[in-house]
């Protein structure tokens, strides 16, 4: 009698057990699948207006209506971008608080003694977007008609370049061309973001600018000339533009990218969920041609291929940057 007790009870205890792990699993199924289930903030490191923030409400628009809560932009500016990431990287790692980032969270790697944070451990890639190219652009008045011509003619004679900024992508691989590549004397003059410094060129204050898209318009009103796009293949935006590797410097490429982030030890699923989401926006013809206007080119991609582009990005730029000597100040 006591062992026919026991073996019930036995029983009793393994089946319960059996439904409170089955209860917890669905439990954790549901609460994956139903992600997002309040609004999610976008954190944009940059202000408002810009490349970063255009992209991201794009993005952040067709994601709150695929997914059924809003998702937020918020601009937090400041030291490249570091206020935005570090905030990013402190916040809960729930999927509710994402980082829109660009090329300069590869720069800050090397260019930030500290920032109060660690760029490979505490933040987690969760896709790219798309990217656009640099461009270097003058007044349509001046002679070169290429960006070579251009170097030509600026031997022995001081160059300047107008750029968004010290430390940003525009402004080291110009640094980098011009000084170290072409061996010219090329004086920065850096703006508070692309759109000043575009000002600065169509009012012949400085020579050559060197920025993504914010020359684009000009460009197609005839009053500014692009010189050269500095990505590897030309771009559907300019096709006509030839790139800097075609004139010379073969393997040359600068891109202004915007990809999402969020916090380390996000759920894998939560991180995946977004992924594919942004993948499937990046696909549609209305979003494709929206970037595309604006000289991006869009990258859907895995969260892997994605983490591998960013690694490859700190590696470039710290090159870049060590052989320039740019520093921030």
């Amino acid at each position: 009698m006591k062992t026919s007790c026991m073996k019930d009870r036995c029983g009793n205890g393994v089946r319960a057990l059996a439904l409170a792990a089955a209860l917890c699993s669905t439990g954790n199924a549901s609460a994956q699948q139903v992600y997002p289930d309040k609004p999610v903030r976008i954190v944009v490191a940059f202000a408002a207006g810009g490349f970063a923030d255009t992209v991201s409400r794009i993005i952040g628009q067709k994601l709150g209506d695929r997914l059924g809560q809003p998702f937020l932009v918020e601009n937090r500016p400041g030291a490249g971008g570091n206020i935005a990431a570090k905030y990013v990287a402190e916040a809960a790692p729930d999927g509710y608080t994402l980082l829109a980032h660009t090329a300069a969270s590869a720069i800050n790697v090397t260019l930030y003694e500290n920032s109060g944070f660690d760029f490979s451990k505490d933040l987690a890639p969760v896709a790219n977007t798309g990217s656009t190219p640099g461009l270097f652009a003058v007044l349509t008045s001046h002679p070169a008609k290429d960006l070579r011509d251009l170097i030509t003619m600026s031997k022995g004679r001081r160059l300047t370049y107008a750029t968004a900024g010290i430390g940003t992508s525009s402004h080291i691989s110009a640094d980098f061309l011009f000084r170290v590549a072409a061996g010219l004397d090329a004086v920065h003059v850096p703006f508070k973001g692309g759109g000043p410094a575009t000002v600065a060129v169509l009012g012949n204050q400085v020579t050559v600018l060197s920025s993504s898209s914010n020359a684009l318009p000009y460009i197609r009103q005839g009053k500014m000339k692009a010189l050269a796009v500095s990505s590897l293949k030309r771009v559907e935006a300019l096709p006509d533009v030839p790139t800097v590797a075609e004139l010379g410097f073969p393997g040359y490429e600068e891109r202004s990218w915007v990809g999402i982030f969020a916090p380390a030890k996000t759920s894998p699923a939560v991180v995946e969920k977004l992924n594919a989401e942004v993948n499937r926006i990046l696909a549609l013809p209305e979003v494709r041609a929206s970037l595309v206007s604006q000289g991006m080119d869009v990258h859907p991609g895995s969260v892997a291929d994605f983490a591998d582009y960013v690694r490859g990005e700190v590696g470039k730029w710290s090159k870049m940057i060590r052989s320039t000597g740019v520093t921030l100040e």
